[in-house]
């Protein structure tokens, strides 16, 4: 089931403070990435952050749950409403993901 996207666009603002919050159409439902880093998905209208001991630092309560059918687990994030908590823990989960590898350039 494809996720909402009054509720895509509301969890982007709720992330806002962390930085350029921009998703992605992926497979029905959203990747979520932060100055281009991807750190997360939005599926069956629930959030999902990539799981870090950083970001764990700040979760109020730690649940690992598979975004979709053979996925690994992410932290699942049931409160989507206070937008400073949010950012923290995106700022937190961002700072310790690498950034992408540069895509090779076709010869």
């Amino acid at each position: 089931m494809a996720s909402n996207t009054d509720l895509v666009q509301y969890i982007i603002d709720q992330c806002g403070g962390a930085g350029v919050i921009t998703v992605r159409k992926m497979f029905g439902d959203y990747g979520v990435y932060c100055h281009g880093k991807f750190f997360g998905l939005i599926s069956d209208n629930g959030f999902y952050v990539k799981p870090t001991d950083a970001g764990r630092a700040f979760l109020r309560t730690e649940e690992l749950r598979p975004p979709y059918d053979g996925a690994k687990p992410y932290f699942y994030i049931e409160d989507i409403d206070d937008r400073d908590y949010l950012s923290a823990l995106v700022k937190a989960t961002c700072d310790a993901l690498p950034y992408p590898q540069p895509k090779a350039k076709n010869k």
